[in-house]
């Protein structure tokens, strides 16, 4: 769907917006999983939504903790679609509104809810339906079999949508692992692979040519304060020796 009118079309509802609609005209690739995710799916995903973001590719999810969060991080505010399950006036979850703000400013945020309306649990049903709509793949980071992420799987199966997972270890994110098993999914080998789908990858930007250049942990904390505290945190960076090692791609 590559307009708003396309999109209120195809679930048959108003949809209200705040941001660039300019975003929906754009390749895009749904990113979805555990709020509770452990650090390698998390840091994966930040990986693999900044590489679709350099191919010109537009991340959508749906802006709760754990994976929707990191997949909007690693994408950029610019280059990725939040769809929420409150009214677009109401930044949910509250850890995430400085993130959920940016996109505001940068990207695009889409609800099928009025202003003043505060999520449910079934908003968030209907939430999930419309992320895996504006997708033209789903990706499933981490999910456990029943969860709100399997559910999105089911939609992304009526809808006819290719469906990506990424390998874990046995025992661990159990759903992913059985839609390998199934057939019902494929898994994400090789993240640069995977994103050239897309398109072709475009230059570093100057943040993460900056990282790769190994700085001073000081300096690139007064440079770029919390953001380099959060990109530690994710396992994006490391600290040796008072430098900074890019663990990105």
């Amino acid at each position: 769907m590559n307009s708003l009118e396309a999109l209120e079309a195809k679930i048959g509802t108003k949809v209200y917006h705040k941001g660039d609609l300019s975003l929906l005209q754009r390749p895009k690739v749904s990113i979805v999983g555990a709020r509770r995710a452990g650090d390698y799916a998390k840091r994966t995903t930040y990986q693999l939504a900044n590489a679709l973001a350099r191919r010109g590719c537009v991340v959508v999810s749906g802006g709760a903790m754990g994976i929707d969060a990191m997949a909007h991080r690693g994408a950029g505010a610019a280059n990725t679609i939040v769809v929420v399950a409150s009214g677009i006036d109401i930044r949910y979850p509250a850890v995430n509104k400085e993130l959920l703000a940016s996109i505001e400013r940068e990207g695009l945020v889409l609800s099928r809810f009025e202003e003043g309306f505060r999520p449910t649990k079934w908003s968030f049903v209907v939430r999930n339906e419309m992320v895996v709509a504006l997708g033209e793949v789903l990706v499933v980071s981490e999910a456990d079999i029943k969860s709100g992420s399997m559910r999105s799987v089911e939609y992304a199966v009526n809808m006819g949508k290719p469906i990506f997972v990424l390998p874990h270890r046995l025992g661990e994110s159990e759903g992913t692992q059985r839609l390998l098993q199934e057939g019902k999914a494929q898994a994400i080998w090789d993240i640069e692979a995977f994103a050239d789908r897309f398109g072709q990858s475009k230059p570093l930007d100057g943040f993460e040519a900056y990282l790769r250049s190994n700085p001073s942990y000081e300096e690139a904390v007064q440079k770029f304060g919390q953001k380099i505290l959060e990109l530690e945190l994710m396992g994006t960076i490391v600290v040796k020796g008072a430098k900074i090692y890019y663990q990105g791609e």
